[in-house]
């Protein structure tokens, strides 16, 4: 009997990976959901109880021109209620009120802690539009300083009419402004015009409900344990941005953290590369550091984790890369782990040109099968190599279907999957789909069940933009609710 010879150009049978648990209790095992809006309404908060022990009301302070304050009162206070289902009715349930998911009130804060500018631009003290917003936000921050015993949360109203000094090809007013808040220790919230007009309410009361909740330091949700993840491990994303002249090649890295296994410990460090990179169009290209520098930046990661959990080491780390991982980063990931048992090096790479259609059998007796009307399922991995899978991180995610049948976020095109590609490491493959897949269900600032890629890449993308343009967080290290 002949051996059948293996096909290359079959891929392998895929596996399906379920959709992510989460978990609304620390010690309730049942009470978990993977939809973040359903267990919220169920269950509540994770942090519910021990929330409420120390704020049972959350103070919200506003900024923002004389005009719009009156708008600002309405938004807050119709967070405060309920709303019934509108948009996307097989995903958004209907929001309760603010207090009767979160156990806590949103209440305005002490009269101190509000502030009102001009409505328009020229009123404000300045030469150009920018240098207006930007003195403008230093000193808010200033005067909100002098009274944070007041307040837990800050509203910050930018109009479109002050669009000439928002942004710039070298100023952001948001991310000056979370800057200054990061420095000060003051978590602020946005709110633009938008806002306001917004049809759908329900959408906008679970969106701000969940970001002020958690940039008052409340969790919202964790992950529940993942089949097959040790305990103690440890999650870091891997980022780059430019600062200055890109032809010069100057990286600013940043390292975000989702430190343990149930996505707690969302906190980062801002790092400098110090050492000049010898190729800048590579550079440019596919961004990467020395091998001391990322030695250096994974030490941080490490010290930061044992700083949180009273010197212990992980006993696993993962390390996430938009990019792929040099040679000299290896290096350095081994240079600063040798004392950790498991190093996993991930890169999650997006531009992928796999399509995959999902099959169903056929009503039509001639035809064995037939496409879908829906995508392939979230979570579908199929091996490509023994280190490389793709993952379908976006498609149908019927667990989560409040009508019981389908579930495809944002309902258009046929999502392409995320190619993950080991550089360093062991094990199966689907474990790190797992990983990744649940990464990607814990941002905590929008409503969405996951976004594009994982959390850990997300974030610390994000936030590397954001240090880019101000060298004063250089080398310190911050809650991410500060940066929401």
């Amino acid at each position: 009997m002949t051996t059948p010879r293996p096909n290359p150009a079959r891929l392998p049978v895929y596996s399906a990976l379920d959709e992510p648990q989460l978990a609304f209790s620390a010690d309730q095992a049942e009470e978990r959901d993977p939809h973040p809006l359903r267990g919220l309404a169920r269950y509540g908060p994770y942090s519910r109880h021990a929330f409420a022990a120390y704020t049972p009301t959350i103070r919200v302070a506003t900024v923002g021109p004389a005009g719009g304050t009156g708008q600002v009162r309405q938004l807050l206070g119709s967070v405060r209620r309920a709303h019934a289902q509108q948009d996307r009715r097989n995903y958004v349930p209907a929001f309760p009120g603010f207090a009767e998911v979160f156990g806590a009130d949103l209440v305005p804060a002490a009269d101190a802690a509000h502030m009102t500018w001009p409505d328009t631009l020229d009123d404000l003290p300045g030469d150009a539009a920018v240098d207006r917003v930007r003195r403008a936000l230093g000193e808010m921050l200033r005067r909100l300083a002098a009274v944070r015993d007041q307040f837990d949360l800050v509203s910050v109203h930018l109009p479109d009419a002050w669009a000439a000094g928002l942004r710039t090809d070298d100023f952001d007013a948001h991310n000056t402004m979370k800057v200054l808040g990061a420095l000060a220790g003051i978590p602020t919230q946005v709110i633009n015009d938008r806002t306001f007009t917004f049809p759908y309410r329900n959408s906008v009361a679970w969106r701000l409900s969940i970001a002020a909740y958690v940039k008052a330091g409340g969790v919202p949700w964790k992950l529940a344990p993942l089949p097959g993840v040790p305990d103690k491990t440890a999650y870091i994303g891997l980022a780059h941005a430019l600062r200055g002249d890109p032809q010069e090649a100057r990286f600013v890295t940043c390292c975000s953290q989702v430190f343990d296994a149930d996505g707690s410990g969302m906190q980062f460090i801002a790092y400098e590369a110090g050492d000049p990179v010898a190729d800048g169009d590579e550079a440019r290209r596919n961004p990467y550091l020395s091998r001391r520098d990322m030695r250096a930046v994974m030490l941080r990661s490490l010290h930061l984790y044992q700083g949180r959990n009273g010197g212990a080491l992980p006993r696993r780390i993962v390390v996430f890369k938009q990019t792929a991982f040099r040679d000299d980063e290896l290096s350095g990931v081994d240079d600063a782990f040798t004392a950790v048992d498991e190093v996993e090096c991930l890169e999650v790479n997006t531009n992928v040109a796999w399509r995959g259609v999902w099959l169903r059998s056929s009503r039509r007796a001639d035809r064995r099968t037939e496409p879908d009307g829906y995508p392939v399922h979230r979570g579908v991995t199929v091996l490509t190599s023994g280190t490389s899978a793709l993952l379908w991180a976006a498609g149908d995610s019927p667990a989560v279907s409040l009508q019981g049948n389908h579930y495809y976020q944002g309902g258009k095109s046929i999502p392409r999957p995320l190619l993950i590609t080991r550089h360093a490491g062991a094990g199966p493959l689907e474990l790190a789909a797992t990983e990744t897949l649940a990464m990607t269900k814990m941002d905590w600032n929008n409503d969405a069940l996951y976004d594009p890629i994982p959390v850990t890449i997300t974030y610390a993308q994000r936030l590397a933009r954001i240090i880019a343009s101000d060298a004063s967080l250089r080398g310190d290290a911050f809650p991410y609710r500060m940066f929401m």
